[in-house]
């Protein structure tokens, strides 16, 4: 149980949370402005939101929760198109939640963007883990 409770509250898991909430707030700060000062349809400025948060996240993890070292271009390419791709993946599934929610299930639009967001960062976590900022194929040392 200690072994358990020691990988959970790590230094790896203990700063993705904090990035995750600033992630996490930068992208409801994006998307409560258009909320606030737009008629645009929601769909649309979740995806303004995401961009904006996706690319913090991505310098963020990289930096200092997963600890990539490597600058290489090659390797930041490769992590970068795979964070992308897994972000697209999780966007997708938000995005698709958030019509159902908000627009099949007539549910509060931002307390379904908080629930949904739970979720999303979970998965996110564990893309980023094992293949995105995997140390055993990102060499530490450039």
């Amino acid at each position: 149980m200690k072994s358990l409770i020691n990988k959970l509250f790590c230094r790896e898991t203990i700063t993705y949370i904090i990035f995750g909430i600033l992630t996490t707030a930068v992208n409801y700060l994006v998307y409560y402005l258009f909320y606030k000062f737009t008629n645009i349809d929601p769909v649309i400025y979740n995806i303004i939101a995401w961009i904006i948060s996706v690319l913090f996240a991505f310098i963020t993890n990289k930096i200092f929760v997963f600890e990539s070292k490597s600058f290489k271009m090659q390797i930041v390419i490769r992590e970068l198109i795979t964070f992308i791709a897994a972000r697209l993946l999780s966007l997708g599934a938000e995005t698709a939640s958030l019509a159902l929610t908000v627009k099949a299930l007539n549910m509060n639009e931002l307390a379904a963007k908080i629930i949904i967001a739970v979720i999303v960062i979970i998965i996110n976590y564990f893309a980023s883990k094992l293949f995105i900022f995997n140390k055993k194929e990102t060499p530490q040392n450039d």
